[in-house]
């Protein structure tokens, strides 16, 4: 299954959900009912006139019943909307619920400083952005998350247990797993599971606490006979609640679980590393168990938060390990227990092992490869990553990471090669932005030199998070300094135009998660001529021959099918503006006609068999714009 098979499963899985939640609402407003006839409303009825199931249906007990139902349904509704509503503020949202801290961009602690590299090696691999990162402090447990609605606004937390058992490969094991979710839409769907399941939740809290409260009305004389009727029925209300909940979340996430775990292999090319931290959960006392509540979030986490005794939301453990390590049995955990404690303090010799080894193998370019690895890098991704990363400058890595620096960086990737342009792009940065921004900008030139074509959108990606961060009146400031950059030499450059377009597009996603949306129902022979547009501006730039350009531009519209209109028909001579147009309209394609599309891109940009720079950021930028991880590419794929 890919990247696209996956989005679509996941819309299907969002409407199996709300049809599961208004059967699950139901249920709880029949018990309900069933309570209030049993306490309230059967003395109303003559049973000599209508016998035991005309009580049911008695015409005195029908303002009982619908005001039950009312009362049910408005408790319900009321709650999930409010969760919803609180959860708006997406995937860092939920990580502070749990008592999650943000990991400094800066920070020295060596377990955090690994744990950043991690993310950001596949971030950047993945082709999406680098998500916040928090660790749970409180927590000694084994587990870690993602939450949000799409990748701009996403949050990894880990636990603080996480950071200090687990070694890097098995960490690295741990994040690709949650890069799964992530990529393949599960995360949008455990977080509208949270908001919709809160009014259900509700009521199983409600139940709890009346029921432990009405032991002490129980020795009252028979006024407590009510009250404990009413405790039943509640605590019976809140099971009932609690059974739907913990089963819709078990039915969404534990073939999830499995695939999530699939995914970490591939994406490390490890299985000791995922299958390490799973056997190490297994071997410690208290596992993945978090000492905070986790009913509301236990269908996110890596592990079990608690132990289940209805509806697990995950595999058992043994389970998931056999899945990975065909095989194994239980009595191996014993000899690992040993094993853990003679070298647990181990962890960052292969740290730097693994960032200074050199990518190697990567074969061919190959469409059928490329795409398969949407959602899916394969490891030498995440080497290339590494090896980018480490090929930065410091003070360019450390700028990206600062919340003060972070807009320099980006203008810093938008400075021309010819040194008059570049001054007066720097006289644009002093105007929009005040000397101080330009003398930074001018820092950082002097420190590192010109940025490399190949380094522009990676150091961007890595700068996202702390550029997120900035008050919107500060952002809106920023985005018009992009402009102007972009427009020094009196024409837009490729690069600057769609990186002023991602970094608008994901500021605004990471504000409003909740109305950000990642695929529509619309299809390529709808939008046929906004695709053609897309494939003839990308074979333009991407081809210095104009014969070469029109062959490639035939082969991207052969597989989108219909008529083709010329090359120069196709390509408008406001090409900014056309994509303005088009790209939005592309977002809101089925996802499988956006790997139909996507497919297309790739043989226009492969017609030649190799990737320039020019086609390499234009289109990871575009599959961005339109929700679509391309990972990390070179000219040799």
């Amino acid at each position: 299954m890919n990247f696209f098979e996956y989005q679509d499963k996941a819309r299907r899985s969002t409407r199996w959900l709300i049809l599961v939640f208004i059967l699950a609402v139901i249920a709880i407003v029949a018990v309900i009912d069933l309570a209030l006839l049993t306490v309230f409303g059967l003395g109303n009825v003559d049973f000599q006139q209508v016998g035991f199931m005309g009580a049911v249906t008695a015409p005195a007990n029908l303002p009982l019943l619908a005001g039950g139902a009312i009362a049910t349904t408005s408790v319900i509704g009321l709650a999930s909307l409010f969760k919803t509503m609180a959860l708006r503020g997406g995937g860092g949202q939920v990580a502070r619920d749990l008592g999650g801290t943000l990991v400094d961009a800066d920070t020295r602690d060596v377990r955090r400083r690994r744990l950043r590299n991690v993310v950001e090696e596949i971030a950047l691999a993945s082709g999406v952005p680098v998500p916040e990162i928090y660790v749970l402090e409180e927590e000694s447990g084994i587990n870690a998350f993602a939450a949000g609605y799409t990748p701009a606004d996403a949050a990894i937390a880990v636990t603080r247990g996480t950071l200090e058992t687990l070694k890097r490969d098995e960490l690295q094991g741990v994040i690709a797993h949650e890069f799964s979710h992530v990529l393949n839409g599960d995360m949008r769907i455990n977080i509208r599971l949270m908001g919709a399941l809160f009014g259900i939740l509700l009521l199983a809290l409600i139940g709890r606490r009346v029921l432990i409260h009405s032991r002490f009305a129980g020795g009252r004389g028979k006024d407590g006979a009510p009250l404990i009727l009413i405790a039943l029925a509640v605590t019976a209300v809140g099971y009932v609640g609690l059974f739907f909940g913990r089963w819709i979340k078990a039915a969404l996430s534990r073939q999830r679980e499995y695939l999530a775990d699939a995914s970490a292999v591939q994406f490390t090319r490890d299985p000791n590393g995922i299958g390490g931290a799973l056997k190490k959960i297994a071997v410690y006392s208290d596992g993945s168990y978090l000492r905070a509540d986790t009913e509301e979030v236990s269908h996110m986490l890596f592990g079990n938060g608690r132990k289940a005794l209805m509806f697990a939301t995950h595999p058992p453990i043994l389970d998931r390990i056999r899945r990975i390590e065909p095989g194994f049995q239980q009595e191996e955990l014993e000899v690992l227990a040993a094993r853990i404690i003679r070298d647990r303090v181990r962890e960052e010799e292969e740290a730097a092992r693994q960032a200074e080894a050199a990518p190697s193998g990567r074969g061919a370019l190959d469409a059928g490869g490329i795409l398969q690895g949407i959602g899916h890098p394969q490891f030498e991704r995440i080497l290339m990553a590494a090896a980018l990363a480490a090929g930065l400058s410091e003070n360019v890595r450390q700028a990206a990471h600062s919340t003060e620096w972070a807009p320099e960086v980006i203008f810093y990737t938008l400075l021309d090669d010819d040194r008059a342009i570049r001054e007066e792009q720097l006289l644009a940065i002093a105007r929009q932005m005040g000397s101080e921004s330009e003398s930074q900008v001018r820092a950082l030139l002097s420190a590192s030199g010109p940025v490399k074509a190949e380094h522009r959108l990676p150091v961007v990606e890595m700068a996202f998070p702390a550029l997120k961060r900035r008050p919107p009146d500060f952002i809106e400031k920023v985005l018009r300094t992009v402009e102007a950059l972009a427009m020094a030499d009196e024409q837009v450059d490729v690069f600057e135009f769609l990186i002023a377009r991602m970094i608008k597009r994901d500021l605004w996603e990471a504000s409003n998660p909740h109305s950000a949306r990642s695929s529509g129902s619309r299809t390529l022979e709808d939008l046929r001529t906004e695709a053609g547009t897309v494939l003839a501006i990308l074979a333009r730039h991407g081809h210095d021959r104009p014969q070469d350009a029109l062959a490639a531009y035939r082969a991207g519209m052969e597989m989108v099918g219909g008529e083709q209109p010329e090359l120069e028909q196709a390509v408008p001579a406001d090409w900014a503006a056309a994509l303005d147009a088009a790209l939005p309209k592309l977002d809101q394609l089925r996802p499988k006609d956006k790997q139909r599309l996507v497919e297309a891109l790739i043989a226009v940009a492969l017609h030649d068999q190799e990737f320039r720079a020019t086609e390499l950021e234009l289109l990871r930028v575009v599959c961005e714009l339109i929700h679509v991880p391309l990972p990390m590419l070179t000219g040799s794929a």
